[in-house]
């Protein structure tokens, strides 16, 4: 039985078939997509070109220079200042301590507990006395404003001292009776002063600026800081115990290990403006700064000699 349409196809098969085989293999082009049965020595791979890994040179193969970030941070010294422009900005360090006693002075005086308590009662009087109905109350509003405003204009003039203390400062403050010059160590952080200390050197037996006699060696004696500071925003960084630990080292290496070192009586932020009732904070900070020296000559070489 035959089916029709397949004997055409039969015959065109048998004739595709015949003109193959009439065909040398090398003239069958394949397409990229047929993979070759066969091995073909008409197809080579081309020769391969130089790596671009071997034509680098070394500076390619490195990575590029970058500085190091702690390059940029300038050393902190610490040391006696000789020239005239660290010597003025070493003072005026220390006029600007002074003159920031008036903040904590206005503290002081605003939140004491009895300023705080009239203040409360004066309010309290005023309130009293003025209202009378409701429409009063922006009177009282404005009185208690007044008041409030009065009172911090008291405590600033009561606190401005300070600043003239500030603006009275100058290097007359570093000379004895003697005529002799205090020490004015300087802590230098890249091209400016942050950090100061006045040191005066009192031997035993002698005047403050009279030389010791011939062949009497170190006589011992007091080192006196006269002033310590260091610049607020670098407060509580180790500045202030780099200026004492070379306070002590230079009173030592002056009068000898028995000398003894302490802060002066009469230092540049001795003075007190107001009442002893408002500076209990200022005698806080006295007891800190002692206690601070204390610590830094008990960590050094003869830590055991007494202090002033």
């Amino acid at each position: 039985m035959s089916v029709p349409g397949l004997k055409p196809s039969a015959a065109f098969f048998s004739f595709l078939r015949a003109n193959l085989v009439q065909l040398p293999a090398s003239n069958v082009s394949s397409s990229a997509s047929t993979p070759l049965l066969y091995p073909s020595s008409s197809l080579s791979l081309p020769p391969l070109g130089p790596s671009s890994l071997a034509t680098m040179t070394s500076a390619q193969d490195e990575p590029p220079f970058t500085p190091d970030p702690l390059d940029s941070i300038p050393a902190l010294t610490t040391k006696p200042l000789t020239t005239g422009p660290d010597r003025a900005a070493a003072l005026k360090l220390v006029a600007d301590s002074i003159a920031q006693q008036r903040q904590l002075a206005a503290k002081a005086v605003i939140y004491h507990p009895i300023t705080i308590a009239v203040y409360v009662l004066v309010l309290a009087i005023a309130s009293q006395f003025l209202y009378k109905s409701t429409s009063d109350i922006p009177l009282i509003v404005t009185t208690c404003a007044g008041i409030t405003m009065t009172l911090l204009v008291g405590v600033r003039a009561g606190t401005n001292e300070y600043i003239n203390l500030a603006e009275a400062f100058n290097t007359s403050f570093l000379e004895n009776d003697d005529g002799e010059q205090d020490i004015v160590i300087g802590s230098r952080y890249g091209e400016g002063i942050i950090g100061a200390l006045i040191l005066r050197i009192e031997r035993n037996g002698h005047g403050s600026g009279k030389k010791k006699s011939k062949g009497s060696g170190k006589t011992g004696g007091t080192g006196l800081v006269r002033a310590w500071t260091v610049k607020q925003r670098y407060r509580g960084a180790g500045v202030g115990t780099e200026l004492l630990e070379e306070a002590v080292r230079l009173t030592r290496e002056k009068l000898g290990n028995s000398a003894e070192i302490g802060f002066a009586a009469e230092h540049a932020n001795s003075k007190m403006v107001l009442p002893e009732m408002f500076n209990r904070g200022f005698r806080k900070r006295e007891v800190m700064a002692a206690m601070a020296l204390e610590a830094v000559i008990v960590n050094t070489a003869g830590g055991n000699k007494k202090k002033r």
